[in-house]
Parts: C-alpha cells; sequence; structure tokens
C-alpha cells in the first residue's frame, strides 16, 4: 500500500469526561481552533471510558450544537457516535441541524457501539457484537434516505466516518458508505485491514482511493516525541487524518500544537 491523495489533517478528541463544569470543554475547543486544528471530535459515551467510571461526562450531540456556534472554521463531530443510541431518522435529522448551525462543518462519525455500562445504565438492549455491526448496517442507509428527504437539506454532502476494524461487516460497511475510516491502530494490522478493505470496494465497484484513512495518536503517558514518532510512521503508512485524544479536566493541548506544526511541515 502507498499513501492516498489526501493532505495530512490533525483532529483533537477533547473528551468530556471528568470537568465537573462545561466551561474547560467550551475553552478547550476555542484554543484548539485557534492552534489550527483540522476537526475538533468529542465521543459518544455516557460514562468516563478511564478515570473514576462515575466521574463527570457530558452528552455529545447538544455539545456538539454548542460546537457549531462556538467555532468558525474547524469541523466538528463524533468520534464516534454510537448508532444505538438514537432512531437513524433521528440521528440523520440532528446531524442535518448541526450541519446548518456549522455552516456545513459537520462529519457524521458513526459506529455500532461497543461500551456496555452505556447500554445498561440507560436502558438500551446491548445485543452482541454481531447484532450491532447488523444493526448499523440496516441503519446507514436509513440516515442517507432521510438526508435526501430533510427540508432544507444539509448544505453539503455531510462526509460520514465510520470507526472500527471488523473485517466482515465493519470494513464492507465503510466500503459501502464512509467517506473516511478510522481504525484504533498498530500499523501492522492497519495495513492488512486495508488490504481488506480495498477488497471489499473491489466487490462493491468502489474505487478505495477516495475513502481517506484516520488513526488515533494517544497523548497519554508519552511524550510528545513519542505522538510525533507515531504520526510519522501512521503517515507513511497510508493514513493522512490523525486525532489526539485529550481528557479533562485540564485539557492540555501541548501534543495537538506539536502535531499541527508537523503537519504544516509535512504538507509544505
Amino acid at each position: 500500500m502507498s499513501p492516498r491523495d489526501f493532505p495530512v489533517r490533525i483532529g483533537v478528541q477533547l473528551q468530556p469526561q471528568h470537568a465537573a463544569l462545561y466551561a474547560p470543554i467550551r475553552d478547550a475547543v476555542r484554543r484548539a481552533e485557534d492552534l489550527g486544528v483540522d476537526i475538533a471530535f468529542n465521543w459518544d459515551h455516557f460514562f468516563p471510558l478511564y478515570g473514576d467510571p462515575d466521574g463527570a461526562h457530558f452528552e455529545c450531540w447538544t455539545m456538539l450544537g454548542a460546537w457549531a456556534e462556538l467555532t468558525t472554521r474547524v469541523e466538528i463531530g463524533a468520534l464516534v457516535t454510537c448508532n444505538s443510541y438514537r432512531n437513524p431518522e433521528l440521528l440523520a435529522d440532528m446531524a442535518r441541524t448541526v450541519d446548518h448551525i456549522s455552516d456545513g462543518r459537520l462529519i457524521l462519525g458513526i459506529g455500532s457501539g461497543w461500551f456496555e455500562k452505556d447500554y445498561t445504565e440507560y436502558g438500551y438492549d446491548f445485543g452482541t457484537a454481531g447484532s450491532r455491526l447488523d444493526d448499523l448496517g440496516e441503519s446507514l442507509p436509513r440516515i442517507e434516505k432521510r438526508l435526501q428527504a430533510l427540508n432544507p437539506p444539509p448544505t453539503r454532502d455531510i462526509p460520514v466516518l465510520i470507526g472500527g476494524g471488523g473485517e466482515k461487516k465493519t470494513l464492507r460497511h465503510v466500503a459501502a458508505h464512509a467517506d473516511i475510516w478510522h481504525y484504533f491502530v498498530d500499523e501492522e494490522s492497519y495495513r492488512r485491514k486495508a488490504d481488506i478493505l480495498e477488497r471489499h470496494c473491489a466487490d462493491l465497484g468502489r474505487d478505495p482511493s477516495t475513502i481517506e484513512h484516520s488513526a488515533a495518536v494517544d497523548s497519554r503517558g508519552g511524550t510528545v516525541d513519542d505522538a510525533l514518532r507515531k504520526a510519522d510512521a501512521l503517515s507513511a503508512a497510508g493514513i493522512s487524518l490523525i486525532t489526539v485524544g485529550v481528557g479533562g479536566p485540564d485539557y492540555d493541548l501541548t501534543t495537538l500544537d506539536a502535531l499541527c506544526r508537523w503537519r504544516d511541515d509535512h504538507n509544505a
């Protein structure tokens, strides 16, 4: 595999956990945009994923509506929305609305869901990994159909990002529906799964080079230099959208700043 013909972009996932007030998150979005980040993501969970499991946490999509008004340039989205938590037609309408509020800067990130505590505490049927992936496969065409029916329509064809690496179902959903594929990745397994994605594209008659590849670097427990080395490796492997996760309550953007400078040098 060779790198795809996409410019390198940098995202930040501002994880809405462990901040007892919304103000630090608001401040972090503003600072991230000022640093020049391309995309600001949150995530679609109801409880923290690390640290105190019952710590402070805020909801995803109401926050995206606020970010749409707060920002002026950066794209926004969830990394990723859990398909299980909302009726697909409702989710399409929510996405269209945030698309309009943001003047066309929404990315619709979506996945099948996996965090069992969210499901049990909020009364959703957890099912199995397979059933959740089947539900995602049924929801994606419904979302697309509703987006086409809404009045007013979205301001643009909202890019769809699908997260996950399941080889039989998830990657086929990516080939059929996604503009961006996000995989929680090491370079070796990425290369194998990217080859599988290309085979799914061939089966469906899709040009695989039209799908942007995305992955994350982890700012926890590592140095800025570690993140930059990881970004170099991901880019060399063919990944153009690289996102760093930043948790509350402090939202330290040091690594993000370094990655934005790295991106500028890389794209020069």
